[in-house]
């Protein structure tokens, strides 16, 4: 019915109930009488009760309304179903007219359309309304399957809590007249009325049967029983009634529920029609199982506890009971049983004892009320009450029994964690941090927001019952909360945890998350660096500085003067190119002001970095020393100011030498490269001791959160607790569950530790040019796709013969080779210098496109592969071709490298050939105005990186990143899969080429399939 609501808009709409629900149907009509458009709907003839024809009033959308019900009809049916009266002057009228039928399912979509249009009929919105209710309703699971009154399976809408059952009694309030115009009863054809056929019934609404089409009234007659006709109708207006609206909301509801479920394939995939097909099914025996579904979830009753204490602190509980059709109405089973109360039913006293008995098997000492002759309340001991207090109170809630506990009886005490420092403040912060210092932690229970005094807690402790006297008034104690007082000393908690369950506002204690109350002035501090963004400090740029800061890196200056006061530490994550160098020279001007920081800093970076360091030194603090730690000649004589540039190669040969040295600060350039605590570079890097630690990277989580804590547990140790311990806590629960509770948690911990600004934040780099990204798809030779299947083959075989351990290396084995053939059949089959490249390769021949123009437009552009062996073949086959490049891998020398990177920002070289690991990170490559990933990387960050190598402040001309994918190869696969968030892109997100060799065989069969690109 596509575009259904155009042709029908303005129409009125009534509902027309069925047996079973969901074969109810809709029918549209138009007011004005035009003629119905055809091929929509079957068309039928109705009686419907509407105001005078010569009465017209204006509705809420401003249009005429001729078919609601009148007045006198509206208020006679308001809350029943009633005669329709007449009045002087005009009355209702029952009117005969052309409308347009169709199932409900159908009508659900085109009502929820018209509901908003313009000019829509008040009927129609309402029925949208009702639609769109209905449609949330069984979102939410509020279905439940039952037996109508025919006998047919039908499902209908249930359980409603009491906030559903508002809303649709004040839905059904809003129904107007004309959305309910369809009597449910008519008088009976007669000489003065024009009906032939009877209309329809109290059983439910009926149409006539279908007639050929025509338009406009067929009949009307007036109710009126002063008009013409009354002395013929007066005898018959009682026998007219109209829904009650509640009914006819709740009948919808039902119909357009009952046909959700019910798709083409339930029936095979449940094995039944009940339930499952559209057509009716016969259900007859089911009857009392529905009925005994329905109990305690949307028919009869549900009970509750009212607790009592007497004078005597004796409790005792009364059972109330509530209707589950109106929740307001709620009574003492002394009244249920002593006599017949209105709205319970006569199934109320069955039900409620079904309620009390499903309510023993929660909580065993309610069985008593069944012994009774009539269950209306019972006695407790005070060990019932405490079990309560421990437990029991939340699982009877969970079953949906509710405990009304007295209002004179306070429950508002509350046990927190506390962190407490008898001695104050410390005075040396960093010595306080890392010194090994321990706070006191304890038990604080408080009533209401005021804390417990020592004889409070005391009186708490030796209470032997569940009540207890506190400040004037009986205090309801659970058997936990007195444990808590009693044991109110916990372990002491040292420096660095503290803060950072000050940070987070909770820690975990036998197993359950509980909220902490710092210290004063621990909680001033977390205020103090929770924000690492914020710029309210005094501190401006050093003045032996030679530059201007921006904004944001004065701000990150702050944050880092702030950090390593206080002997913290942190990880500057700013995108790349956004000036990171800068604003850790700036800190090491700062620190040199005062004599307790000031001191030596040593960095360690790759060593393509050495030279940009030594050239950012001289150029911003040209009057700081600065040398290189590297070489045969290396030497820390001397070393007692300035900067001391190292790699991380040499940091692992030399780490006794430097860890023997006194450092101001010690900086981790390029951090990523020490996210393997394991391994032997990360190990030495934590044997060198300094006063702060600041780590520099653009991606701090580049696969996984573990990542994250090699790094923190570096610049701050034991913030993040032992490595085990935070994937069991932290990174299992976000990775795995996507535990979004505890996600948040942990960016509490960590932000005040890690600052983070992207090129696209507004404010950090408006100056950028823009950047374009653009996959180029490429389709395989024919040697390529002879390659590409073969490998497949053979691989696969061998892949599925495999043991565990075996089939990880042939599944790298199976990925590599499939990425080579992609790039080159001679990059693949590892051919000699001598070997024909031109024409075998369609990344090649693009490659070839896009320099030719980047050239001939005087652009430059830097060419990244993950595979030096690819590269030299670039470098060969350019040659040939007369375009002179430059090859940057990871056996370049330092001084060569510099030389390479001065030469293209010279313009004295225009195409770049970078290895990706070599020459990802770090380089300022700004003379680029055109990015080429010749092959993919499993992770877009790496890519990100090398992109950033030309996207950074500094770039001056718009920056095109191309991406060559072979079409319908892995590299395809992958690329898709990463930009629709897909399951298995996940996976490779969070783990690379390790990930994939988890994959079953069919998995990896359909990732490394090749599905066309073959030229």
């Amino acid at each position: 019915m596509v575009g259904t609501e155009q042709e029908l808009a303005g129409y009125a709409v009534v509902f027309q109930p069925a047996d079973p629900p969901r074969t109810s149907r809709v029918a549209f009509w138009d007011p004005s009488g035009n003629p119905l458009p055809l091929g929509v709907g079957d068309q039928v003839d109705l009686d419907l009760v509407v105001n005078e024809p010569t009465e017209s009033r204006a509705d809420d959308h401003g249009a005429p309304e001729q078919s609601g019900a009148s007045d006198a009809a509206s208020r006679s049916a308001q809350s029943g179903a009633g005669d329709v009266a007449s009045r002087s002057g005009g009355g209702p009228w029952l009117r005969t007219v052309r409308a347009i039928e169709v199932p409900v399912a159908d009508a659900v979509p085109v009502l929820g359309r018209m509901r908003r249009a313009a000019g829509a009929h008040p009927s129609a919105a309402f029925w949208g309304g009702a639609a769109l209710v209905a449609l949330q309703l069984v979102a939410r699971g509020k279905l439940l399957p039952g037996v109508s009154p025919g006998g047919h399976d039908a499902w209908r809408v249930g359980p409603l809590d009491p906030d559903d059952i508002t809303r649709l009694l004040t839905l059904a309030e809003a129904m107007p007249p004309s959305a309910r115009a369809l009597p449910l009863t008519t008088p009976p054809a007669s000489a003065s009325t024009p009906s032939t056929t009877s209309g329809p019934t109290s059983a439910g609404p009926t149409s006539r049967g279908s007639t050929p089409p025509g338009s406009g009234s067929v009949g009307s007659t007036s109710l009126d029983p002063e008009g013409a006709a009354a002395p013929a109708l007066s005898s018959r207006l009682s026998e007219l009634r109209l829904p009650v609206a509640e009914d006819l909301l709740r009948d919808f509801l039902d119909a357009v529920a009952d046909g959700m479920p019910r798709s083409p394939a339930a029936a095979k995939a449940h094995r039944t029609d009940l339930f499952a097909a559209r057509a009716p099914q016969r259900a007859e025996g089911l009857r009392g199982w529905a009925d005994e579904v329905s109990v305690g979830l949307d028919t009869g009753v549900r009970i509750s506890l009212r607790i009592e204490l007497s004078d005597s602190l004796a409790f005792s509980a009364v059972v109330q009971l509530h209707s589950l059709k109106d929740p307001t109405l709620v009574r003492d089973a002394d009244d249920v049983w002593s006599q017949d109360v209105p709205g319970f039913g006569p199934r109320a006293r069955i039900d409620a004892t079904l309620a009390i008995r499903r309510a023993a098997r929660v909580w065993a000492p309610l069985g008593q009320l069944l012994d009774q002759p009539v269950p209306n309340g019972m006695s407790w001991a005070d060990e019932e009450v405490a079990d309560l207090l421990a437990g029991a109170a939340q699982r009877l809630a969970a079953a949906g029994v509710e405990l009304h506990w007295p209002r004179s009886l306070g429950r508002a005490l509350t046990a927190r964690a506390a962190i407490t420092s008898p001695n104050g403040p410390p005075k040396d912060m960093p010595g306080f941090f890392g010194g090994g210092a321990s706070l006191d932690f304890s038990w604080q229970v408080a009533l209401g927001d005021d804390p417990l005094t020592e004889a409070e807690l005391d009186q708490l402790a030796e209470a032997t019952r569940p009540v207890v006297r506190l400040r004037d008034q009986w205090m309801l104690i659970d058997p936990e909360l007195a444990r808590k007082a009693r044991e109110r000393i916990l372990k002491p908690v040292t420096a660095i945890d503290a803060l950072g369950v000050a940070l987070t506002g909770t820690t975990e204690i036998d197993g359950q998350q509980i909220a902490v109350t710092p210290t004063r002035w621990l909680e001033d501090l977390r205020a103090r660096i929770a924000d690492p963004d914020r710029a309210d400090e005094p501190i401006e740029a050093p003045a032996e500085l030679h530059a201007t800061l921006r904004d944001y890196q004065l701000r990150g200056l702050r944050w880092l003067a702030r950090m390593t006061s206080l002997g913290l530490g942190g990880c500057l994550a700013d995108d790349m190119g956004l000036g990171k160098t800068i604003t850790l020279i700036s800190l090491h001007l700062h620190r040199q002001q005062s004599a307790d920081t000031a001191g030596p800093t040593l960095v360690v970076c790759p060593a393509s970095l050495l030279g940009n360091w030594e050239r950012e030194i001289q150029r911003f603090a040209p009057g700081t020393s600065v040398r290189r730690f590297h070489g045969t000649s290396r030497s820390l004589d001397d070393a007692r100011d300035g900067f001391v540039l190292t790699t991380y190669g040499t940091l692992r040969r030399d780490a006794v030498r430097l860890a023997d040295h006194r450092w101001g600060l010690v900086v981790a350039d390029e951090a990523q490269h020490v996210k393997n605590p394991s391994s032997g570079t990360a190990k030495a890097l934590r044997t060198v001791p300094a006063q702060a630690r600041v780590a520099l990277t653009g991606t701090p989580v580049e696969n996984n959160l573990s990542e994250l804590w090699a790094i923190l547990d570096w610049t701050t140790p034991g913030l993040l607790g032992r490595l085990g311990s935070f994937r069991n806590q932290w990174a299992t629960p976000i990775e795995a569950d996507k535990d979004e509770e505890v996600a948040a948690r942990l960016a509490k911990l960590v932000r005040p530790f890690l600052l983070r600004r992207k090129k696209s934040d507004p404010g950090i780099a408006p100056e950028l040019p823009p950047k374009t990204e653009t996959d180029q798809p490429v389709s395989l030779t024919r040697e390529q796709v002879v390659l590409y299947e073969a490998t497949v083959r053979e691989l696969m075989a061998e892949v599925q013969a495999s043991d565990r351990m075996a089939r990880r290396g042939l599944i790298v084995k199976l990925l590599t080779g499939l990425k080579q053939i992609c790039n080159h059949p001679a990059q693949y089959l590892k051919e000699g210098a001598d070997a024909r490249l031109a024409g075998r390769s369609g990344k090649l021949e693009l490659l070839d496109e896009l320099l030719e123009t980047i050239v001939a437009e005087d652009g430059a552009v830097l060419v990244f592969t993950q595979y030096v062996a690819m590269a030299r073949m670039l470098e060969r086959h350019l040659a040939e071709r007369g375009i002179p490049t430059q090859l940057l891998h990871g056996g370049t020398p330092v001084a060569r490298r510099e030389e390479m990177v001065d030469r293209f920002q010279a313009g004295e070289s225009r195409v770049f050939l970078l290895s990706l690991k070599a020459a990802g990170t770090g380089l300022n490559l700004t003379r680029a105005d055109h990015v080429v990933h010749y092959d993919r990387w499993w992770n877009p960050a790496v890519e990100d990186q090398a992109t950033d190598r030309a996207y950074r402040i500094g770039q001056t001309r718009p920056v095109q990143v191309h991406r060559l994918i072979a079409e319908g190869t892995i590299e395809d696969r992958i690329a898709a899969m990463l930009a629709a968030k897909r399951e298995l892109a996940e996976a490779v997100l969070s783990g690379g080429e390790a990930a994939l060799t988890e994959l079953s065989d069919t998995e990896l069969a359909d990732l490394v399939e090749l599905r066309g690109g073959a030229r």
